[in-house]
């Protein structure tokens, strides 16, 4: 499905604190398929459930990023309380328990996260000629007015 494109300047208008989440895999053996398969496959249906239940679970938004050998995917959440509570729910729990199998003893796939609480105030976005994307597709997104237009402007309007 193609996404709409916005031509022009915008940026994401949130007025709230967001939380960006960074999980990633790598294959360090590409041929142990068997070992690091299940570890990838266990994610397509998480991210089922988080568009499934967007509004329940505090999940705004995520972006994929796949190389060569590492998968990248950005989330944004609605707060750190929303996310922690996603990573204690029974889907994520099992796909847990079933990667910390698999994994144990398997030097063939690595696995990454890191989190960021994002204060409001304390980022600016800027988006052009471009879809929705990133922290603008997960929060209300809109045209950069003239006294937003520098990073620095953007910083001082939130």
């Amino acid at each position: 499905m193609k996404k709409q494109l916005y031509p022009g300047r915008f940026t994401a208008e949130n007025q709230e604190d967001v939380v960006v989440f960074i999980i990633g895999m790598r294959v360090n053996n590409r041929l142990a398929v068997r070992k690091w398969f299940p570890v990838f496959s266990a994610m397509p249906g998480m991210i089922k459930e988080l568009y499934t239940n967007k509004e329940e679970l505090g999940f705004l938004s995520m972006e994929s990023y796949f190389g060569l050998r590492t998968t990248t995917m950005i989330q944004y959440w609605r707060s750190m309380d929303d996310l922690l509570s996603y990573s204690r729910g029974k889907k994520h729990l099992t796909a847990w328990k079933k990667f910390n199998k698999e994994a144990r003893n398997n030097h063939a796939v690595g696995f990454y996260h890191e989190t960021f609480h994002v204060k409001h105030g304390d980022y600016e976005s800027i988006y052009v000629n471009m879809p929705q994307y990133g922290l603008g597709s997960a929060v209300k997104h809109g045209p950069v007015i003239p006294s937003q237009d520098s990073a620095s402007e953007r910083m001082d309007a939130k």
